[in-house]
């Protein structure tokens, strides 16, 4: 991507019909805002700071009575519906966050909505969605992903003469987004030369985007998409929305296959870059900021800071802000994040083992190969008599990410006949 400047950002508005958030239209969102909002901490991170020898902070929209930014745009685009058409009811789709702000929204204004949400969101989430909407809303689960349960939604929104409200592709939403843009202006005394910014559909970003284009032009704006879903990434490249064949679900805040072409338009004048974070990387952020911070996030809230590492050359000694979006995960998740981490990192290694069908064999294994460093965490093993041999599952997690050669070579001098299945998709999906 190219460097943005202000004038260019500025012809692109005046020269062509596409659509910009203005600061006028985001500081009047914020006017609206005002009615249930106060402003999100924006706060140093001394740990990061330290890690990647910056100033590094965090917007911490983890902290919102919804604990995700989602509130912003849904609230803003609610009320600018009419008055009539609003007790008509209004529908949405959502994995989750963008869900609980409709749903706060309709018991603040009392009104009715109807909420689909994906087969797949986590409970945690649609019980927060239940518990904010009250006996205003009613959830509707259809669909493995937000894409499915959004063409539903927009179609029962159509049959029942309801408002649709976009979770990301709609002037208003991304003007309510915006409005962290503008808390961030007025909250930082030193000039920001990054921004970090998660990318689902692209609310966020466009709207955010265009307040610190226009208010701050010389700071460099990130997008951040997770590897298993990276839209706006796909549709840069190819010049026009792109339909993702695939996603993985696991950032299922940011988990979705089509960018907006309202947002897509303007995230392609207002990002520097953008920067495809694989999920490991992102559970490693979730584990650090929780062990380090005492920052509960979910998998897209951790998005922006997970991207640091990528970044960790540019913004040594600089000023970065990153975005916290969100901080609804499910305790149960925990041990799957962890499962990834350590895998991504080098640390936890699966193998098929296998052992001569004689007494001690196993024991010699774990006296001969396993390090005084490493732990045995996995095995699974069932002695055959009528054969020589046979297979073990075993897992093992090392201290480093160095420690594995040495794990390798203990494991051939001792002639360990063995399989390494981290890397053989297919079986490791069956095993693990």
């Amino acid at each position: 991507m190219t460097e943005k400047s202000k004038s260019d950002f500025n012809s692109l508005e005046m020269e062509n019909s596409k659509y910009i958030p203005t600061v006028e239209a985001i500081e009047k969102a914020s006017s609206v805002l005002e009615e249930i909002l106060e402003p999100t901490p924006f706060q140093k991170n001394q740990n990061l700071s330290s890690l990647y020898e910056a100033n590094i902070f965090l917007k911490r929209e983890d902290l919102q009575m919804v604990r995700s930014y989602k509130i912003r745009g849904a609230y803003n685009k609610i009320r600018s519906i009419d008055p009539d058409s609003m007790q008509n009811g209004i529908v949405c789709a959502s994995a989750g966050n963008h869900a609980q702000g409709v749903a706060f929204s309709c018991s603040k204004l009392k009104i009715m909505g109807s909420i689909f949400m994906p087969v797949t969101t986590p409970k945690q989430k649609i019980e927060q969605v239940r518990m904010f909407g009250r006996e205003y809303i009613e959830i509707i689960l259809t669909g493995d992903t937000f894409d499915a349960a959004n063409s539903a939604a927009i179609k029962f929104a159509n049959e029942n003469d309801k408002t649709f409200i976009p979770p990301f592709d709609d002037p208003k939403v991304m003007e309510g987004q915006g409005t962290i843009g503008r808390e961030i202006i007025s909250q930082t005394k030193e000039k920001l030369d990054y921004i970090f910014v998660p990318i689902g559909g692209g609310g966020l970003a466009s709207g955010l985007g265009s307040y610190i284009r226009q208010m701050s032009p010389d700071t460099k704006i990130i997008g951040v998409e997770p590897a298993g879903a990276p839209c706006m990434k796909a549709a840069i490249e190819a010049g026009k929305v792109v339909k993702l064949e695939q996603i993985d679900k696991f950032v299922d805040g940011a988990a979705v296959q089509e960018a907006g072409s309202l947002t897509y338009q303007v995230c392609k004048e207002v990002l520097d870059d953008i920067v495809v974070v694989p999920e490991g990387a992102v559970c490693t952020t979730i584990i650090q900021m929780y062990n380090k911070s005492a920052i509960v996030v979910e998998p897209a809230g951790a998005l922006a800071a997970a991207a640091l590492r990528f970044y960790a050359d540019k913004i040594k000694g600089k000023n970065v802000a990153c975005i916290v979006s969100g901080s609804n995960n499910d305790i149960t998740r925990m041990e799957e994040i962890r499962e990834k981490s350590l895998l991504h990192e080098g640390l936890k290694h699966y193998f098929l083992v296998n052992f001569p069908q004689k007494s001690g064999a196993v024991l010699s294994f774990i006296r001969d190969v396993i390090g005084p460093k490493d732990d045995l965490v996995y095995i699974q093993y069932i002695k055959k008599t009528n054969k020589e041999s046979g297979p073990a599952l075993i897992g093992i997690e090392v201290s480093e990410k160095e420690e594995f050669d040495e794990l390798i070579k203990r494991m051939e001098a001792n002639n360990i006949k063995f399989e390494y299945i981290n890397e053989n998709n297919i079986l490791f999906e069956i095993l693990i």
